[in-house]
């Protein structure tokens, strides 16, 4: 099964500075609304099983472009799930304050260099949150390996789901970086997830995204096929 990991756009909160969280009514912004076009773009048209999207405002503006453009025209009854176990992180009473202040405080340092261990005021940890995006990462591998699904989702989410395929313990995920608007691509295998593409913010990738499972596992990097 190949997983393609969607940030949302750039973002209202995004131009401000403001650590959203889960807070209602944050919407793109103007560079996100032309990030969300530009996406569809992007994406182009490829055979997708499953769309599953957080239920923040944002993520859905951000592919509603492709769903309208491509995926509605070539399959007028499909249906993207809402599914809040990937929603953005509970930052509990962190959530609506400027991150220049959040990172003057003590746990910020917990946050960058052990993650793992940190649990926001009234919200939740970033343990849990790596847990329950997880578990939809896992029920989406048991798709055939023909099959591609799409994950629209927030920062730290996508980073958590990335680290697990790298193999990486969850204290270093900060070393990863997911920009707005950003498409990542994972191939589940019954061996070991491989990682096809991080991060990437320009590219056309439909022809990527239409082309067959690697099947093999080869010495000295991939067949360029």
């Amino acid at each position: 099964m190949r997983l393609v990991l969607i940030r949302h756009a750039h973002s209202t909160s995004n131009a401000s500075g403001v650590l959203s969280g889960r807070l209602p009514n944050i919407h793109l912004s103007e560079k996100g609304v032309k990030q969300s076009q530009q996406l569809s773009d992007r994406l182009g048209s490829f055979p997708i099983a499953q769309l599953r999207i957080s239920p923040m405002e944002r993520c859905f503006e951000t592919i509603s472009p492709w769903l309208n453009d491509v995926g509605l025209k070539h399959s007028p009854n499909f249906q993207p799930i809402i599914d809040p176990l990937l929603n953005e992180v509970d930052y509990g009473n962190w959530s609506g304050k400027k991150l220049s202040i959040l990172s003057r405080k003590k746990e910020w340092k917990t946050v960058q260099e052990s993650p793992s261990r940190m649990y926001f005021p009234d919200g939740e940890g970033i343990a849990a949150m790596q847990s329950r995006a997880m578990s939809v990462v896992h029920e989406l591998a048991a798709l055939p390996d023909s099959k591609t699904a799409v994950i629209v989702s927030h920062g730290d989410v996508i980073k958590s789901i990335l680290a697990s395929a790298l193999g990486m313990h969850l204290d270093e995920f900060q070393r990863i970086i997911i920009d707005p608007a950003s498409v990542s691509i994972i191939e589940y295998s019954a061996i070991k997830p491989r990682v096809l593409l991080i991060n990437d913010t320009r590219a056309v990738i439909t022809e990527l995204l239409q082309a067959p499972k690697r099947s093999k596992n080869l010495l000295g990097g991939g067949s360029g096929k």
